[in-house]
C-alpha cells in the first residue's frame, strides 16, 4: 500500500512517468478547470470548522527496549492534521543511531530473552491479551488514526480496528501450530525439519493504513517467535506508538517490539541496510521498494518481502447489473480517499453498458459526502498531505490535457485542508498517464472494451499485478478471467475483502511474498534439516 519513504533517494529510481513529455505534462502549473464543458461538482456535506478529535497525544517518543525515550539527537518533527494542515504533535525523530539502539535491544531480546524460548502457547496468550486491549481502546486508536491520517472515523472505528483485532487473534492461533516434518529418507537415516524464528525482523509500514499494516507485520512475526524493529511512516506515527504501549501492557518482554518514528533517508535506510537485521518487510511504493531491496542486498543479503504499488483493473462485463456494478466500482476506487494500493483504478466497462455506466458513475460521485472525517456519515476525508494533494491534482490536469472527458470533480474541495472533489473520467485510453500510473487518489478512470480476449490483454498490459475485480453473472466468464489475470488477488462480484486468512501480495512490480494467512508465516521462519543415522531400524 504505497507510502512516501526515502524521498531524497527516489531520484535514483525510474519515475512512474518515464518520458520527458510525461514529466512536462505533470509539472505544468495547475490551471482552473472552470470554463470547460463539464458538470459542476456538488457535495452533500460542506466543510466546516474541524471537530475536536476527542483524544490526546500521550505517546510521541521512540519506543526502545520497553521504554519511551527521546531520540539520540533530541530532534523532533511535526505530524500534521490533514484537515487543516496544522500541527498535531511533535514526535521524536529517529535516525541511524536510534536504529542501532533498537536493533541492539531486539538482538539481545532474541539471543538472550524469553520471547523465543517461552512456549508457543504462552506467546499466544500474550497476543490474545493484546487483541483484547486493542478492542478495549478501539475508540482512542480510531480517533488517533483519523486525526493523523484523515480517513473517516467510522471507517477506522467500525471496519479497520475490528480487522486489526481479528488479525492479531488469527496469528495468536497460529503460534502453537507451527511445526516441522518428519521426512522419509533413502537409507538408514532419521530426517526431520525444524521451523525456527528468523531472528530480528525490520519492518517499514506506510501511511495509508498505519495500524492495519502494523498488525499484518507484527502479528506473524511475533507468532513465530521473532523480535522486531518497526519504522512508522513520518506522516502517521501516532497510532503505532499507542498500540505498542498496549502490546507491552499485555506482557511482551522489553526489546521484543521496538518502534522508531522517522524519515526514509535516515531511519528507513539505516534499518534496511543494518547488518544485524535478519529479515526485512516493506509496504510502500514500487520505486521505494527497489531502494529497500538494493539496500538489503548490499548489506547482509537479508530476505525481503515487498507489498508495493498497483493499478488494478475492475472489469464490468456486459451481463452485469449496472446499478450494482457502479456502486462496487465506486467503492473499489474511492475507498480510503483512493489511497489504497489495490484500488480498482482502471474501470474497464463493456461497450454494451458503457454509456449507462458512465452516467451512473458520475451521478454516484457527485453525491459522495466529503468533509470532516470525524463527522458522522462522511465517506471521504482529506488526502494525507500537501504533497499527495498536489500530485493528484497534477494527474487530473494530465487527464484533461491528454483528451479524457472529465465528467465530474477535478478540483480542490473547500479552502482549507487537503480535500479533493471525487473525480470521474470517461473516454480514457490505455496510454494516458491516468490509466498507467498509480495516482493514489479519488480519481476514477473508465475505459471501454469489446470482448474478453481484448480486456484480458489490456488489463495485463501493466507493470503492476496486485489485484483485480471482476463483475459478471456468468461463472464461465468469471473463471476465464480469474485464471487469465496476472495479479495476486481477484475479487469476483466483491472488492477489498481482507479476511485475516486471505493471502495478499502482488505479481510483477507489485511486490514479492505474501502477507496475511498461512503464507505470511514463511516470511518469518527458517527451515532447518536435521539428519541422524539409524542403527538396525525396525522400519524405514
Amino acid at each position: 500500500m504505497a507510502a512516501r519513504l526515502f524521498s531524497s533517494l527516489l531520484s535514483r529510481s525510474s519515475s512512474s512517468s518515464s518520458s520527458s513529455a510525461a514529466r512536462a505534462l505533470l509539472s505544468r502549473a495547475r490551471k482552473p478547470l472552470l470554463g470547460r464543458d463539464i458538470k459542476t461538482y456538488s457535495t452533500a456535506v460542506a466543510i466546516e470548522e474541524p471537530l475536536n478529535p476527542g483524544v490526546t497525544v500521550n505517546y510521541s517518543q521512540l519506543f526502545i527496549n520497553g521504554q519511551f525515550v527521546d531520540s539520540a539527537s533530541g530532534k523532533t518533527f511535526p505530524t500534521f492534521d490533514p484537515r487543516t494542515g496544522e500541527v498535531i504533535a511533535h514526535v521524536a525523530e529517529g535516525e541511524a543511531e536510534d536504529i542501532n539502539r533498537a536493533v541492539a535491544a531486539a538482538r539481545k531480546a532474541f539471543d538472550e530473552g524469553p520471547w523465543p524460548r517461552m512456549t508457543a502457547y504462552e506467546r499466544a496468550k500474550i497476543m490474545l491479551r493484546f487483541a483484547d486491549l486493542l478492542e478495549k481502546h478501539n475508540d482512542e486508536l480510531a480517533a488517533l488514526e483519523t486525526w493523523d491520517n484523515g480517513k473517516p472515523y467510522e471507517q477506522a472505528a467500525k471496519i479497520e480496528l475490528p480487522m486489526i483485532v481479528r488479525v492479531i487473534r488469527y496469528y495468536a492461533g497460529w503460534a502453537d501450530k507451527i511445526h516441522g516434518l518428519t521426512v522419509p529418507a533413502d537409507g538408514q537415516y532419521h530426517l526431520q525439519t525444524l521451523h525456527e524464528p528468523i531472528g530480528v525482523a525490520g519492518q517499514i509500514i506506510p501511511w495509508n493504513f498505519p495500524l492495519l499494516m502494523y498488525a499484518w507485520k507484527v502479528g506473524p512475526a511475533l507468532a513465530c517467535g521473532n523480535t522486531i524493529v518497526l519504522k512508522t511512516a513520518e506522516q502517521t506515527p501516532l497510532s503505532a506508538l499507542y498500540a505498542t504501549k498496549l502490546l507491552h501492557e499485555a506482557g511482551v518482554p522489553p526489546g521484543v517490539v521496538n518502534v522508531i518514528s522517522g524519515f526514509g533517508p535516515t531511519a528507513g535506510a539505516a534499518l534496511a541496510s543494518h547488518m544485524d537485521v535478519d529479515k526485512l518487510a516493506f509496504t510502500g511504493s514500487t520505486n521505494t521498494g527497489k531502494i529497500v531491496l538494493e539496500l538489503a542486498a548490499r548489506s547482509n543479503l537479508k530476505p525481503v518481502t515487498l507489498e508495493l504499488g498497483g493499478k488494478s483493473p475492475f472489469i464490468v462485463c456486459g451481463d452485469a447489473d449496472v446499478d450494482k456494478a457502479v456502486e462496487l466500482a465506486h467503492f473499489a476506487l474511492f475507498f480510503n480517499q483512493g489511497q489504497c494500493c489495490c484500488a480498482g483504478s482502471r474501470t474497464y466497462v463493456h461497450e454494451s453498458v458503457y454509456d449507462e455506466f458512465v452516467e451512473k458513475a458520475k451521478a454516484r460521485a457527485t453525491i459522495r459526502s466529503v468533509g470532516d472525517p470525524f463527522k458522522s456519515g462522511i465517506e471521504q476525508g482529506p488526502q494525507i498531505d500537501s504533497e499527495q494533494f498536489e500530485k493528484i491534482l497534477r494527474y487530473i490536469r494530465a487527464g484533461v490535457e491528454s483528451g479524457a472527458t472529465l465528467e465530474t470533480g477535478g478540483e480542490r474541495f473547500g479552502t482549507k485542508g487537503h480535500y479533493i472533489q471525487p473525480t470521474v473520467f470517461s473516454n480514457v485510453e490505455d496510454d494516458m498517464l491516468i490509466a498507467k500510473d498509480e495516482i493514489f487518489g479519488p480519481v476514477q478512470s473508465i475505459l471501454k472494451f469489446k470482448d474478453l480476449k481484448e480486456v484480458i490483454q489490456r488489463a495485463n498490459n501493466t507493470r503492476y499485478g496486485l489485484a483485480a475485480g471482476v463483475f459478471t453473472q456468468n461463472m464461465d466468464t468469471a473463471n476465464t478471467l480469474t485464471r487469465a489475470l496476472r495479479v495476486g488477488t481477484v475479487w469476483v462480484n466483491c472488492f477489498d475483502i481482507f479476511d485475516a486468512a486471505i493471502p495478499f501480495g502482488g505479481y510483477k512490480m507489485s511486490g514479492q511474498g505474501r502477507e496475511k494467512g498461512i503464507y505470511s508465516l514463511s516470511n518469518y521462519l527458517q527451515v532447518k534439516a536435521v539428519v541422524t543415522p539409524l542403527k538396525n531400524p525396525a522400519w524405514l
